[in-house]
C-alpha cells in the first residue's frame, strides 16, 4: 500500500498536470472507441501496450480474460458483469471495436491445464469453467504455435474462444450484421512486451509491426 500511495503522489505532482485538460474534458461523459477484455494479470497494462490516454479504451478485466457464453435467450451463462459490460459498451457508448487479448504465462490457463488452484477457492473454480472449451480446442485442434509452452498455446486458443463466446450474444450479431462493430484477438507476451494479433488469413498470431501492421490497419481503415 505505501508503493501505491507513493505513487498517487508521484501521479499528482507529476502526471496530472498534463491531463488536466483531457479529465476537463472527460468529466462530462466518455466515448471510447473499443471494448478492452484483457486479464486481471498486474503484468498486462492496456493502456500501456495500446498508448492510450484515458477515455480511449472501456477496459473490462477478470482472470483468464474469460466471457461466459450466452443462452439463446442473451443472457449470460455465468456472471452477469461480463454481459453487462458488452451490452454498456455496444449501447451506452457506441464503440466500435470488441477486442480481447490474452497473455504468455497466465496463472488462469495454468490452472484450466492442471487443475491446480489455491484451497478454499470455490468460485475461481467455477469460473474458470469458462476457459474448459479452448483446452477442448487445444485438445482437438493441436496448439497454433507449437513452438510455445502448453499453458501458452492454450492461452493462444482462449482468446479465440472468448471471442466466440463474445459472438454469442444477439446484441453483438446484430452489430456484426450491420457491419458496426469488429472483434479482434491479441495476445500479450510478457517477456518480450510485444503484442501480436491473429492474422485470420494466414491462423497464427503475427507481431503488429513492418507489413502486418500495415495491413492491419488497412483493414480497419485507420489512417
Amino acid at each position: 500500500m505505501k508503493k501505491l500511495l507513493q505513487g498517487i503522489v508521484d501521479y499528482r505532482n507529476h502526471v496530472l498536470p498534463d491531463y488536466r485538460e483531457r479529465y476537463a474534458a472527460l468529466a462530462g461523459g466518455q466515448s471510447p472507441d473499443s471494448l478492452f477484455i484483457s486479464c486481471s494479470d498486474s503484468r498486462v497494462e492496456p493502456s500501456l501496450v495500446a498508448s492510450s490516454d484515458p477515455g480511449d479504451l472501456f477496459v473490462m478485466r477478470n482472470a483468464g480474460n474469460l466471457v461466459p457464453i450466452a443462452h439463446a435467450s442473451g443472457h449470460s451463462t455465468g456472471d452477469e458483469s461480463e454481459a453487462a459490460g458488452i451490452e454498456y459498451a455496444l449501447l451506452a457508448l457506441g464503440v466500435t471495436d470488441i477486442v480481447v487479448c490474452g497473455h504468455s504465462s497466465c496463472g488462469a490457463m495454468k490452472a484450466v491445464l492442471d487443475g491446480k488452484l489455491p484451497p478454499n477457492t470455490p468460485n475461481l473454480e467455477a469460473w474458470l469453467r469458462h476457459g474448459v472449451p479452448a483446452l477442448d480446442m487445444l485438445r482437438a485442434k493441436g496448439p497454433i504455435d507449437a513452438s510455445r509452452p502448453e499453458h501458452d498455446q492454450l492461452s493462444q486458443w482462449n482468446v479465440l474462444v472468448q471471442l466466440e463466446h463474445v459472438r454469442s450474444y444477439p446484441i453483438v450479431q446484430e452489430f456484426l450484421t450491420k457491419n458496426a462493430i469488429r472483434l479482434t484477438a491479441l495476445w500479450f507476451e510478457i517477456a518480450s512486451g510485444i503484442v501480436y494479433a491473429f492474422d485470420e488469413e494466414e491462423r497464427k498470431y503475427q507481431e503488429i509491426c513492418g507489413d502486418f501492421a500495415r495491413k492491419l490497419l488497412a483493414r480497419y481503415d485507420l489512417h
